[in-house]
């Protein structure tokens, strides 16, 4: 499973112009689950978004979590991220998890976050989402819970 996650200001997502979802100060995690991923896998990535010392403190070093800093976290299915092009000019998806199956691991990872206490919002999986954001500092950071195991 990986995830690409983003200190924001504030983040939304839409689908045909119409608002699904929208955070304020939080993390945008932008999931991909691979065939083969598990619940151990989610519960990993839970595991590190909510603990990720990445927001400022009273001195602006990155010394908060996303729970500390009163943020919220958007959480939007990409399966791209499986995406592997290192040969020819289309990416290959086979090493993506099933429609199925990343549905479940998906919306597993999204309650398990929302359990650690955290406000979480969600995209909407499979559909053609126009996600905005506004990156904090940059901070973006690429999480994969195979580099775990």
């Amino acid at each position: 499973m990986r995830a690409v996650v983003q200190r924001v200001k504030k983040a939304s997502v839409s689908v045909d112009g119409r608002p699904v979802s929208q955070i304020g100060v939080g993390l945008l995690v932008l999931l991909g689950v691979a065939a083969g991923d598990t619940e151990r896998d989610a519960d990993y990535l839970v595991e590190k978004v909510h603990f990720l010392r990445i927001f400022p403190d009273d001195a602006d070093k990155m010394n908060r979590d996303v729970a500390e800093s009163r943020g919220e976290a958007l959480v939007v299915s990409q399966f791209t991220l499986l995406g592997d092009s290192r040969k020819g000019r289309r990416p290959s998806f086979i090493d993506a998890a099933d429609g199925e199956t990343g549905n479940r691991l998906y919306q597993y990872y999204c309650r398990r976050l929302a359990e650690t206490g955290l406000a979480v919002k969600q995209g909407i999986f499979a559909a053609m989402m126009d996600v905005e954001l506004v990156n904090w500092g940059p901070v973006t950071l690429l999480l994969d819970s195979r580099k775990l195991f």
